[in-house]
Parts: structure tokens; C-alpha cells; sequence
């Protein structure tokens, strides 16, 4: 196989110099598919509009299954909306920042660049499908979230020619600073000096750190023997957590086999060393794995484990044999099933949709 290296800057013909015959420089239509981020002064935001009523539909759609008809959010993620007042939009700064009796944190009292929140939405949501909105869709879902925090008016529509307007209403607009030496040259007020003069102390050091606490046992294995929850190669190793800790300077077990290095299959080695089942085999299995990998849906479902939702083997038990039933809740979603945090439509064909419902349906093998 022949490696290619695509250059975007001038350092391709010194990196043609040395590897010759490798790397091309990227062409125009390359770069653009990466050159997407939106800087703080609109740099990069691409022309069009949207409107409040036409992102309010869009959001029903596609973002209220995570976020909230109102943007209020569910017990996963943070709200959106809330904790801004109008005096807010005028100074600039959220006074419920600083009030400690305020019960939370919202994304618009925190965020002060709006290019910050559209850029977001275009890069990375609907979290199932990123990207797979069009540049108006963006526009109207960042005027309805506006509207929902009461920055702009029902009947307004955001645009790349007002959107420097909207930026000076943006609530905590004031509460960002970029003295601290971490911001790169001067078009944002950047300077050189760092705001710490912390000094390093190189002299009376201690000898040995003194360990002071230990987790202690109930909690040890409380997310499963960490052993079995790494790979067989690389360096690091999880400690099996079945075991108790051990003191410092105490010798390993006689009956304890490193998980990477045991020969043979054991009650206490990682299941990562065992054979493979042979349902592993199957062409079934394997499509409908490559299809959960695809569509990410394994971040919010682990196989044997529940993460944000059900594990899959869960799934897997309840609705052993209902090939036609697994498959609409996956492509139409569901919500109440398996708690109070719903699962969007998932923008997977009718094809994909029955392959991965058969294969939960036939018991979810790996």
C-alpha cells in the first residue's frame, strides 16, 4: 500500500525534498472540506439566513429528542437556555454567574461569542448525525436558541450581514478576557505577559510522596474489573480490580497472572485473553457491529454495559425474536422504555435499520 501525505502549506516542497515521490499539495475543494471553523470576528462564516419559526421546526425535529422543547435539556445534558435577564444583555456580564444561589449554569450565560455557538452547531450536531445540517438550517436553529434566551425578537432572522449585530447583545459578551497570554497576536487584545508569576520551588524537596488516601474497597470494582477493559498490547495495563489493593512493597500473589501475558484462561484473567466466541465469526454479527460503529451508536450504548442508554444485551433479552419491532424503534426513535432520557430517529436506511434489529433480535452475539 502506498502512503499519501496531502500538504496545506508551503512546507510541501521541503516535505517533497525530504520523501521524494510522497505527499501532494491538497487541492483547493480538500481544504475547504476541513477549512469550516468560525473565529470569534466571523472570520469563515459562510453566507445565509434563518429564520426563528423556521429553526423552531427544525429543533422539534431534530434537536428536542437532547435538548428540550424549550432548551432545558434532560439528565444528560447541560441547559441551554435560562439564567439570563435583560440587564444582562445590556451590561454584557450574567449577574447570576457570580450568585451562588443560582441552581446551575446555562450554555448562554457562559458562551460570550455567538460565532462560538453557530460553529458548534455546524460541526457537530444533531450529535447522531454531525455536519448534516445545511448552512440555513444553522442559521435558523442559532436565531431560535437566541430567541429562546429573549436576545432577539420572535420574527427575526439571522443572517451572515446582522449576525455582528446580534453579537453585541450576547449576554456575557463582556465576560470573556484574553489577558492571560494564551491567545495568539493582537486581534482580540492578546498579550505576551501571562496574568500567574507562579515560580517553581527547586530546593527542600520531599523525598517520596506519601500516599494519604486509598480508594476503599466498596468502590474499587465498582465499574467493572478495569483488567478486562484494556487492550492486550500497549503499555498500560488496568489492575484487576477484583483483588484487593495491595500495600506498597508487597509481593504479587502467587495466583495472580498478568492479564496480557497468561497463558491459559483463569476465573480472575481479562476476557479480552479469552478465545472468541464463534458467533464472533459471524457475517451477521460483524455487519451489524460495523453499522453501530458507523452511526456512533455505540456512544451512548455499550454492548454488554448501559451507558446512556441500554446495553445492547439488555435490548438484546427483552425483545428476543422481534426483528420488525426493533427495527422501527430504531429508525422512528423512543422515549419512557428504558428511562426518562429519549433515543432521536436515526438517519440509517431500511436495510441498515432491519440488519441491526435481527441481529438484536437473535440475541445481540459479538
Amino acid at each position: 500500500m502506498t502512503a499519501l501525505l496531502v500538504t496545506v502549506t508551503g512546507a510541501s516542497a521541503q516535505s517533497a525534498g525530504s520523501y521524494p515521490g510522497v505527499g501532494r499539495d491538497a487541492t483547493p475543494k480538500e481544504v475547504a472540506a476541513w477549512d469550516i471553523d468560525v473565529r470569534a470576528d466571523f472570520k469563515g462564516l459562510p453566507a445565509g439566513s434563518g429564520t426563528v419559526a423556521q429553526g423552531q421546526d427544525i429543533w422539534e425535529a431534530k434537536c428536542a429528542a437532547c435538548h428540550g422543547f424549550f432548551g432545558e435539556s434532560g439528565e444528560v445534558f447541560s441547559p441551554l437556555a435560562g439564567g439570563v435577564t435583560k440587564e444582562d444583555i445590556k451590561t454584557g456580564k450574567v449577574a447570576n454567574l457570580t450568585n451562588t444561589t443560582f441552581p446551575g449554569r446555562t450554555t448562554f450565560m457562559k458562551v460570550a461569542t455567538l460565532s462560538t455557538i453557530w460553529d458548534y452547531i455546524n460541526r457537530a450536531m444533531p450529535w447522531t448525525a454531525p455536519k448534516s445540517l445545511t448552512t440555513g438550517e444553522v442559521y435558523a436553529v442559532t436565531a431560535f436558541l437566541l430567541n429562546l434566551n429573549g436576545i432577539v425578537p420572535d420574527d427575526f432572522s439571522l443572517s451572515d450581514t446582522n449576525i455582528r449585530e446580534v453579537q453585541q447583545r450576547m449576554p456575557n459578551r463582556n465576560g470573556m478576557t484574553t489577558e492571560h497570554a494564551l491567545w495568539p497576536g493582537k486581534e482580540f487584545h492578546g498579550v505576551n505577559k501571562p496574568d500567574t508569576k507562579n515560580v517553581a520551588c527547586m530546593k527542600d524537596c520531599a523525598p517520596a510522596v506519601k500516599v494519604t488516601s486509598l480508594l476503599p474497597d466498596f468502590a474499587r470494582n465498582a465499574h467493572g474489573n478495569l483488567a478486562e477493559q484494556n487492550r492486550l498490547i500497549g503499555a498500560q495495563h488496568g489492575v484487576d480490580t477484583t483483588r484487593p489493593e495491595r500495600a506498597a512493597g508487597d509481593a504479587v500473589p502467587a495466583t495472580a497472572t498478568p492479564v496480557a501475558t497468561a497463558p491459559q484462561a483463569k476465573p480472575t484473567q481479562s476476557k479480552l485473553a479469552e478465545p472468541k466466541p464463534a458467533a464472533s465469526s459471524n457475517a451477521g454479527s460483524k455487519a451489524a457491529l460495523a453499522l453501530l460503529g458507523k452511526y456512533n451508536c455505540t456512544v451512548c450504548h455499550g454492548l454488554d454495559k448501559k451507558i446512556v442508554g441500554p446495553a445492547y444485551s439488555d435490548v438484546a433479552k427483552k425483545y428476543a425474536g422481534q426483528v420488525d419491532y426493533v427495527a422501527k424503534k430504531i429508525k422512528a426513535g423512543s422515549a419512557g422504555v428504558w428511562g426518562p432520557i429519549p433515543m432521536p430517529p436515526q438517519p440509517l436506511s431500511e436495510a441498515e435499520a432491519m440488519q441491526i434489529a435481527v441481529w438484536l433480535a437473535n440475541g445481540a452475539a459479538k
